[in-house]
């Protein structure tokens, strides 16, 4: 349960376009740059290296895509616990070297062995940039505005999809070049850190002694963990959607007959275009309606009835109806930063940061057991099949979180858990 509010922040709110802001958003952007460019340059990485099989591509891409979610799990507890014991800024730099050396370092593979830990540490960075960001601005903004300031957030962020696309495969650089790009993105990010400050709210939790960042406190007390696991579930349809229906366009363009050959980059590419448009209407839908559950409780109808278009709607298609439906699929899935928004404003300030940073690594992290998944059910069900079993699981359990959860809109957050 929430103590009694702390005393008011030392640090004044911002303005919605402040450099906490901007820099929470250019990092991202970056973050979503590298975090999508292996779906990107999978087969053409993966072939240089020797990996030239259907299968065995499919096969090795689901094995390099699980370490680096499998890293996001483990940077998504690592991050979150030092973002509250050490402060938010800590988290937003550290969390941006790690995954700019580890992606520069990615451009350099001879291996299998080496792609899977470079990617495994990748993942590790990755983790922890939403997260902060996301706090930091949530902490530092005034209640109305705290809505549309990570919808800025989540809306310039997304689009570094699409410059991923452009870099890794229609520039003609090479997959190689594409990493380095991304990891030079980072390091130039880093002089940025001069113009931003810490959260008024975590310096006033550091001061009164309060324990910070405990992330076994999470499990000792059932509502807490009832919170928390209902926000992890928020999460899960739409890394269902990026991490199999879209990773995979190849391969459920054949299984669909679709009347000519689909890329997975272009598949990304219009579904994060499609999530730029969706980050930005969801942020502004909760903000009109003033509640964060109607507003997610919409997008989540959208994307069952885009699901099933998906998978059942247009066999037999072109690939530019293809590559449309790819687009509209993300739209309805652009609720990303209302998820984090929501899973920072249900805690408390000694536990915000690590539940905004691990919540949305967990959901990202659950592509590991999705696929596993599909995996198991593919034999049985089928490539269509398997897809549908998991798309109903995750959107029925996502629905019922949003709808089980206290509304927490214009909720003041300048309070500790006990």
């Amino acid at each position: 349960m929430p103590s009694a509010p702390l005393a008011p922040p030392t640090t004044p709110p911002t303005k919605l376009f402040s450099a906490i802001v901007i820099v929470a958003a250019l990092g991202y952007f970056v973050d979503i740059y590298d975090l999508i460019l292996f779906s990107i340059v999978r087969v053409r990485s993966l072939n240089e290296l020797g990996i030239t099989a259907k299968d065995a591509v499919t096969s090795q891409g689901i094995f390099l895509i699980n370490m680096q979610m499998g890293g996001m799990l483990l940077g998504g507890i690592l991050w979150g616990i030092l973002g509250d014991k050490r402060g938010r800024l800590s988290v937003l730099f550290g969390s941006i070297l790690l995954y700019s050396l580890a992606n520069i370092a990615n451009g350099f593979v001879q291996t299998l062995d080496q792609y899977a830990w470079l990617r495994l540490i990748a993942g590790v960075g990755l983790a922890g940039e939403l997260g902060a960001g996301i706090t930091l601005v949530a902490e530092t903004l005034p209640k109305e505005k705290r809505g549309y300031g990570t919808m800025i957030v989540a809306t310039v962020g997304v689009s570094g999809a699409m410059l991923a696309y452009w870099v890794g495969e229609g520039s003609g650089w090479g997959w190689r070049n594409a990493y380095f790009i991304g990891g030079g993105l980072g390091l130039a990010l880093l002089v940025l850190r001069v113009s931003v400050y810490e959260s008024g709210m975590f310096q006033q939790t550091k001061e009164s002694g309060v324990a910070r960042g405990n992330f076994l406190s999470l499990f000792t007390n059932s509502a807490r963990l009832g919170r928390y696991l209902k926000c992890l579930l928020i999460g899960v349809p739409l890394w269902f959607v990026v991490g199999i229906l879209i990773t995979l366009a190849p391969e459920f363009g054949a299984e669909l007959g679709i009347t000519g050959p689909v890329s997975a980059g272009l598949g990304v590419f219009w579904c994060y275009f499609g999530l730029v448009f969706g980050d930005f209407a969801s942020g502004t839908i909760s903000q009109l309606m003033r509640s964060r559950n109607r507003a997610l409780q919409l997008f989540l109808v959208l994307c069952s009835v885009l699901v099933a278009v998906y998978l059942y709607g247009i066999r037999g298609a072109s690939p530019s109806t293809f590559y449309a439906v790819c687009f509209v699929l993300g739209l309805t899935v652009g609720f990303w930063a209302l998820f984090v928004t929501v899973a920072a404003e249900q805690f408390g300030t000694n536990l915000r940061a690590t539940v905004a940073t691990t919540a949305p690594n967990f959901a990202r992290g659950s592509v590991v057991l999705l696929t596993f998944l599909f995996q198991l059910f593919k034999a049985p069900l089928g490539l269509i099949g398997s897809a549908t079993v998991l798309a109903v699981v995750s959107l029925l359990m996502a629905f019922w979180a949003v709808s089980s959860l206290p509304e927490s809109y214009g909720k003041e957050l300048d309070y500790v858990e006990e």
